[in-house]
């Protein structure tokens, strides 16, 4: 598990590192806001291509490990041409090339955490989890220092530095995915998936709450600030929804999943997603966001678990990075995309009535998410 703590700590703070800033440091290089969208668009785009073929290779030359190491090592260097590219048609091409890249890390690393986890009694997948969450964080606050002092062009290094450190790490991590190597004739994986009744409802019921943090993501600050609230303020109730999802990763996730099943784990995140959507729908009271902001550690991290769960018991070991790829970039990353699309339009006609489509969105995911049922006994995530 050390191993895997570090893994998890040097990727996600090379996320956190660059993301915020990323569009800033586009503004910079001399792009007008539509064509900032075209680009981030564009990386967008080919990670719904790109996350899923990355999975496939991995399930197909049983070699996950590596192929984390080879993608992360590709990365770093990509990373890099941010800094001499120049015009909408450079800067284009690297952001697809480096989301490409990126694509398939996040699904590759948590298909050998899983893997782990289910040989290894000792293994807390939530707690590996919970370390990449508080490392995003940290890149975040400690780029933000760099940017103030060294300007935006930092982000490109210390994003590259620290991905070229987490393909160390990943070389270091061990295979305990795929007891079988997928056979190069084998029907298409991602069919073989969807071929699955369960692994399809466990799809759309992530989709629907995954995608239903859209308009939050995009809106949610500008809601409150118009509100009245501070920045202040405002980074308070935003701290305070990571600050639950890292709870919920440590402590209290595993447990939930293990006495609920995954199954009813989803079905309260949902539930939990119809109460903060609509409470924020309705006001933007500062106690009342305290109060419901924290069910955040229940619409993404228990969601998460009780998914990562569900795939490690429905899914077989040839077509795990396969389908944790499908999971991360088809099932939430397309419909986050399709919802962020909207989101500008329906907060513009409707204001913070929109979050009602949101919560509309968990109530459709309730029944699906109850549904969902295995007959093999229950295996705790973490374990």
């Amino acid at each position: 598990m050390p191993r895997f703590l570090v893994l998890y700590a040097v990727l996600f703070a090379a996320f956190g590192v660059a993301s915020p800033f990323l569009p800033g440091l586009l503004q910079q290089d001399g792009l007008a806001p539509s064509a900032i969208g075209v680009v981030l668009a564009g990386g967008t785009a080919i990670r719904l291509l790109a996350g899923p073929a990355g999975g496939r290779l991995a399930d197909r030359t049983g070699r996950p490990a590596a192929i984390l190491c080879a993608m992360t090592a590709a990365a770093a260097v990509l990373a890099l041409g941010y800094g001499p590219a120049r015009g909408l048609a450079l800067l284009l091409l690297v952001s697809v090339l480096h989301a490409a890249a990126l694509a398939p890390l996040t699904p590759l690393a948590d298909a050998l955490a899983l893997g782990s986890s289910r040989q290894r009694p000792e293994f807390e997948y939530g707690w590996v989890r919970a370390a990449g969450s508080a490392a995003f964080i940290a890149g975040t606050l400690a780029a933000g220092q760099c940017v103030a002092q060294a300007g935006l062009g930092v982000i490109i290094w210390l994003n590259a530095g620290l991905l070229a450190l987490a393909a160390g790490a990943a070389w270091t991590v061990p295979n305990r995915v795929a007891g079988t190597r997928a056979a190069p004739g084998a029907p298409g994986a991602i069919m073989a998936l969807l071929a699955m009744p369960v692994f399809r409802r466990l799809m759309l019921a992530a989709s629907l709450i995954g995608g239903s943090h859209a308009l939050h993501d995009g809106f949610e600050v500008i809601r409150w600030r118009s509100a009245g609230l501070s920045a202040g303020q405002a980074s308070v109730l935003w701290s305070m929804s990571v600050a639950a999802e890292v709870a919920v990763f440590l402590f209290l996730g595993r447990r939930m999943v293990e006495r609920l099943g995954p199954g009813r784990a989803m079905a309260l995140a949902a539930a939990a997603g119809i109460v903060r959507w609509g409470v924020a729908a309705r006001t933007a009271w500062f106690p009342a966001m305290a109060l419901v902001e924290p069910l955040h550690g229940l619409t993404f991290a228990l969601l998460h678990l009780a998914c990562m769960d569900m795939i490690g018991r429905i899914v077989p070991a040839r077509l795990a990075a396969t389908a944790q790829a499908f999971y991360a970039t088809v099932a939430m990353g397309a419909m986050s995309t399709v919802v962020t699309l909207a989101s500008g339009s329906l907060y513009g006609r409707f204001g913070a009535a929109s979050f009602w489509s949101m919560a509309a969105m968990c109530a459709l995911a309730l029944p699906v998410a109850i549904g969902i049922r295995v007959e093999r006994p229950a295996a705790a995530v973490g374990r």
